[in-house]
């Protein structure tokens, strides 16, 4: 079978689904690869260099669907395109199909089967298929670039024989994938950067990357991520206001926000509202990446980039990921690999369309002639929901007297249980023994019962350092085999040979591992 790319028609769209690089990772699975002639030149990839990586190049679309059983593209096809498509065909792309019902209808009808590349379950096996992931990693990093092309600052700190320039200071909102690429890219260019997320428990993640998470102190119980996708869940009306709140206080100290709250098939809600954009300093950006979906910003303005009154710049594109065009059509790419592998557990050229495999039937909008979306809930789950411990109950200081003293009375039962018990022994071992013997025994028990209590008690970190100090025990053991060494029976002999070479290798050895943990802690 033959996959090809088309060039994509949209305006100003520069991504390309097919590279050089995945095209040969495509055909050690078995398929010919073709794209159509300058799909890729906009990404960085001429003709040339998809011939020299034996990709065949075709004249127009027209010719690349005809001759194509797979058709891979980015961005969801047109009507002209959906005229293309046939019943013996596959389409793998965005699509969008809760916003584009009238284009699934007529992809169906041509009998061809329509794999949605945004609707890839979020579970771990599909991770590396996730495209929605994978643009949004390098819309949030570009961002932050785009912030800085537009602040008239440095984002790191700098004192000069000129001046002092102090740290530019940015916020985050949202620390989904494209929150968490920003924050990382804020970071690491020096800027102080604040994130905010509804979900407490990304603190963690903001906080490792070297951000500060703003936290709001709102009671408010919060869906699991795992559950929605791992999509923020929409807030109450109260939960909104004191988080407009946060933000107005916020607002005038921020050089720079980026905006990345956006659920899919859903409008952006407005969290940056006019007047907070009027209390910001001059100079300062805000960045909506949530602006195809009216914007997080009140005032953004889609696919333009507007400066408002007070001097604050708002960037309002929504081709991020198309700008840098060689970096998301290699992921893209890479994704749409992952995906054909999964197609094709053969590795034999050939479409294996298996409906009972959770990432393909979640991925598939449309097969055999009918619509098969909204796909069933994955038969695994996203990430397996934990319920939160729960905490222990605090007991009041005559409680835990109280509790303290039952303890000790059971624990000082144990034990004199087992004194009596052992002494009971010893007594009946000492009524028929012979005295030399109970001597000889005698110390033996409580040797034994010394060492448990002195190795059993050491916590397990504690065991390798602890060598050091059990040489002094296996000392004392070969002294006592060398005194016996030299008697008249051969099996005390035998014995005492085992004991003195049993109890050097644990002095040697204890040694070599104690210079080994030392070693670690040496400069070399």
């Amino acid at each position: 079978m033959k996959i090809g790319s088309p060039r994509e028609v949209f305006p100003g769209e520069s991504r390309v689904a097919m590279t050089p690089e995945s095209a040969v990772a495509l055909q050690k699975l078995g398929y010919d690869c073709a794209v159509e002639s300058g799909a890729g030149v906009s990404a960085g990839f001429s003709d040339a260099v998809y011939a020299a990586a034996g990709v065949e190049v075709l004249p127009g679309a027209e010719a690349l669907y005809a001759a194509c059983d797979i058709i891979a593209k980015v961005r969801p096809p047109t009507e002209t395109e959906v005229g293309y498509l046939s019943g013996d065909k596959t389409l793998i792309s965005f699509f969008y199909p809760a916003s584009n019902e009238a284009l699934m209808g007529a992809a169906t009808e041509t009998g061809a089967s329509v794999i949605a590349m945004d609707m890839v379950p979020r579970i771990s096996r599909a991770q590396k298929m996730d495209a929605l992931s994978s643009m949004a990693n390098i819309a949030g990093y570009r961002a932050v670039i785009e912030a800085g092309n537009n602040f008239g600052r440095f984002f790191t700190g700098q004192v000069t024989a000129a001046g002092k320039v102090p740290p530019a200071k940015v916020l985050v909102v949202g620390a989904g994938v494209a929150g968490l690429a920003a924050i990382g890219t804020s970071t690491s260019l020096g800027a102080i950067t604040y994130a905010f997320d509804v979900r407490p428990e990304v603190a963690e993640q903001i906080e490792s990357m070297g951000a500060e998470f703003v936290f709001l102190e709102f009671e408010e119980a919060q869906t699991d991520g795992a559950a929605t996708g791992g999509y923020a869940a929409p807030s109450s009306p109260e939960f909104r206001e004191a988080q407009l709140a946060k933000f107005r206080e916020l607002a005038p100290e921020m050089d720079i926000v980026i905006t990345t709250a956006l659920i899919p098939n859903r409008d952006a809600p407005v969290l940056w509202t006019k007047d907070m954009v009027e209390a910001m300093k001059p100079g300062s950006v805000i960045v909506d990446l949530a602006a195809e979906r009216g914007g997080n910003c009140e005032l953004t303005v889609k696919d333009e980039k507007i400066v408002t009154d007070n001097g604050v710049t708002i960037v309002g594109y929504t081709d991020f990921p198309s700008r840098m065009a060689a970096q998301s059509s290699s992921l893209y790419a890479t994704n749409i690999r992952h995906m054909m592998t999964d197609l094709t557990p053969g590795k034999d050229g050939t479409v294996n369309h298996d409906m009972e495999d959770d990432v393909i039937r979640g991925a598939t909008i449309a097969h055999a002639g009918e619509i098969t979306f909204p796909p069933p809930p994955p038969k695994v789950a996203a990430i397996a929901a934990r319920k939160p411990a729960e905490k222990p109950k605090e007991l009041t200081p005559e409680e835990r007297k109280a509790q303290e003293a039952a303890a000790f009375r059971a624990q000082t039962r144990q034990q004199v249980t087992l004194l009596v018990v052992g002494a009971a022994l010893i007594l009946g071992v000492g009524l028929v023994a012979p005295a030399s013997f109970m001597q000889h025994f005698i110390v033996f028990v409580l040797a034994v019962f010394v060492g448990f209590q002195v190795i059993w008690g050491v916590a397990h970190s504690l065991h390798t350092p602890l060598m050091a100090v059990t040489n002094a025990i296996s000392s004392i053991i070969i002294l006592g085999a060398l005194m016996q060494i030299g008697s008249g029976s051969f099996l005390v002999i035998l014995l005492a040979a085992l004991s003195v070479f049993m109890a050097g290798i644990n002095i040697f050895g204890g040694f070599l591992v104690t210079r080994r943990m030392l070693a670690m802690f040496q400069k070399s």
